[in-house]
């Protein structure tokens, strides 16, 4: 990587970091201890800013590595990082409310810390590309798998703060809430369902070109196959049996911990030929 690019990223990451803990004290600051204070919009003008400065991060591997920064795990996370805060910050447009950023800024938090702070220097340099990788599919499957990830997480999360407040202390006195909140986390969900099909569908294909078959019960495809069928069986008790509120955010909520799994739980493992190498195999 160019050696002023290295020093420009060690300050993008130092931006993203600060600006995450300061967001993140925002968010809980001001739902917690003052909810009906009037404030600017400061978390989700932080959170635009994080977006703001992952995408300058991303642009610049992408340009002094010539292919599109989805590589490794490193790079990989940082585009689930800017997925989690891009898709947040269309969420707290259109509900006008900043509770879910009570959650959802820790977990931000959570993620680029992770990132920043746990993989090996040596993952998150720019490396060239193995021969498997060095197609168009690169772009097409991983970036939508990502974003289902991205949109997944959030939506799970969303069922997570549902059952913490369905409780016979609180349900009466924010029912209305709670409906936004399950109405969300099925929207959510449902559009992080459909990125997910299309991501496994051009995977098979990939694979197909790459390996001669379009599916190998590789441990990264059996878990993504898992993950669907939870959020397949999801949407699906919704649609057909009127499933709502407390059953679904169950169901929602057990697909965060599937989701992290099928995305990192492989990578941890090093097996298989999804493996971004966070170990050696």
């Amino acid at each position: 990587m160019d050696l002023n690019f290295n020093q420009i990223e060690v300050n993008l990451r130092n931006y993203y970091f600060v600006l995450s803990f300061l967001v993140t004290v925002y968010y809980w600051v001001k739902i917690i201890f003052i909810p009906n204070t009037t404030l600017p919009k400061i978390g989700y003008l932080g959170v635009g800013l994080i977006n703001m400065i992952l995408t300058i991060q991303l642009i610049g591997r992408w340009a002094t590595s010539g292919h599109f920064p989805l590589s490794g795990l490193y790079e990989s996370l940082l585009f689930l990082a800017w997925g989690v805060s891009f898709i947040y910050l269309f969420i707290e447009n259109f509900i006008k409310n900043e509770f879910i950023g009570l959650i959802i800024s820790p977990f931000l938090l959570c993620l680029l810390t992770f990132t920043e702070f746990s993989l090996p220097n040596d993952l998150q340099v720019t490396q060239p590309l193995v021969p498997a990788l060095q197609s168009n599919w690169l772009f097409m499957h991983v970036s939508v798998m990502i974003i289902s990830y991205a949109s997944l997480l959030i939506g799970s999360l969303i069922s997570i703060i549902y059952l913490a407040l369905n409780t016979k202390q609180t349900a009466n006195a924010i029912s209305d809430s709670l409906l936004v909140f399950d109405n969300l986390s099925y929207r959510t969900i449902g559009i992080g369902f459909c990125f997910l099909t299309l991501g496994i569908l051009s995977g098979a294909v990939w694979a197909n070109e790459t390996w001669g078959t379009y599916w190998s019960w590789d441990p990264k495809e059996t878990w993504a196959l898992i993950t669907w069928l939870t959020f397949a069986i999801y949407l699906h008790t919704r649609l057909l049996y009127g499933w709502d509120g407390t059953k679904s955010a169950i169901l929602g909520s057990c697909g965060f911990v599937l989701i992290w799994v099928c995305y990192l739980g492989v990578n941890l493992l090093g097996k298989g030929l999804h493996t971004y190498g966070f170990l050696s195999t």
